[in-house]
């Protein structure tokens, strides 16, 4: 853990700023609309949930916040993952991480760890504390900072808390699901630049499309699909139809219901990780990684400039 802590501490200093406005920026955006904006409620919706409605609006604004900062970190670690094995290489940086007590490996792996795990965990807690936030806001306005105050808040923070450590729990499940995928283009682009992308679109989309239509097997489109059907379900993993609010009393006693919701759903998580596509994945994700290395091995050895 001590030689990858200093390759972690990099990231941190390399990034912290586009981090800062990734999540910045959207919670301010959020809050302008939320302040300035014209907020409408359905009337249907309004007669459904009665005096709760001002509780759904908090627990809507605490989910929507943490999904589009997940969404929005999550894919910004992804871009910056997929051009990561270039990256010491390009400007010989490499030759100064090499000076430190720490393999190759540990330089690929350090990265991957914080761009896909730690960073859009981190997004996961900072769109918790910005819902809380924008909640008081929205629910301000729709009806008045009194019934903000009034709301439920024992439930409304167990829940959102289950949910936050639900999501928390399934990120490492879904990346191992993606690991296969990442792994695939960094290596793809570590070894073919920029014709990357075209060299695994056309790759993938004609070797999957002869495979199906001459071989009569979609087992290139089939596996891809599958993979990413199961890191969304490590996410939210339920098959369940969710919670069904006709009144009043439904919509507390979903809150009320979610801890118990969390657990039978990361279950399901984790019962799926019982397969072999899981396990066959993470076999050709430590083949990619394993090539990464010696890619790596080898542009240090030529004085970098593979």
């Amino acid at each position: 853990m001590k030689r990858l802590i200093p390759l972690m501490q990099r990231e941190w200093l390399q990034h912290r700023f586009g981090w800062a406005l990734l999540l910045l920026v959207p919670l301010a955006l959020a809050l302008l609309l939320t302040m300035f904006g014209q907020v409408q409620i359905d009337g249907a919706k309004v007669g459904a949930v009665g005096a709760a409605l001002p509780a759904a609006l908090a627990m809507g604004a605490i989910a929507a916040t943490m999904a589009t900062l997940f969404l929005v970190l999550w894919f910004s670690s992804l871009v910056i993952v997929f051009g990561l094995a270039r990256r010491d290489i390009g400007d010989r940086s490499i030759e100064f991480w090499l000076s430190l007590p720490t393999g190759h490996a540990e330089s690929l792996a350090a990265p991957l760890l914080v761009h896909l795990i730690l960073v859009p965990a981190a997004a996961l807690l900072a769109g918790l504390a910005g819902g809380y936030v924008i909640s008081l806001v929205l629910v301000t306005r729709a009806a008045g900072f009194g019934v903000w105050l009034s709301l439920p808040w024992g439930s409304i923070v167990t829940a959102s808390l289950m949910l936050t450590l639900r999501f928390l729990a399934g990120l490492p499940l879904a990346t191992l699901w993606l690991a296969p995928l990442i792994l695939l283009v960094v290596l793809m682009t570590a070894w073919f630049k920029r014709w990357a992308w075209a060299i695994l679109t056309v790759g993938m989309g004609l070797g999957g499309f002869l495979l199906k239509q001459v071989f009569g097997q979609p087992f290139l489109s089939d596996v891809t699909t599958r993979l990413l059907l199961h890191a969304v379900r490590a996410m939210v993993s339920s098959h369940e139809p969710g919670f069904v609010i006709r009144n009043t009393a439904d919509a507390f006693d979903a809150l009320q219901a979610v801890p118990a919701w969390v657990v039978f759903d990361f279950g399901i998580a984790v019962r799926d990780l019982a397969s072999p596509l899981l396990a066959g994945g993470l076999l050709f994700a430590a083949g990619c990684f394993a090539l990464l290395v010696a890619w790596r091995q080898r542009g240090a050895g030529a004085g970098a400039g593979s």
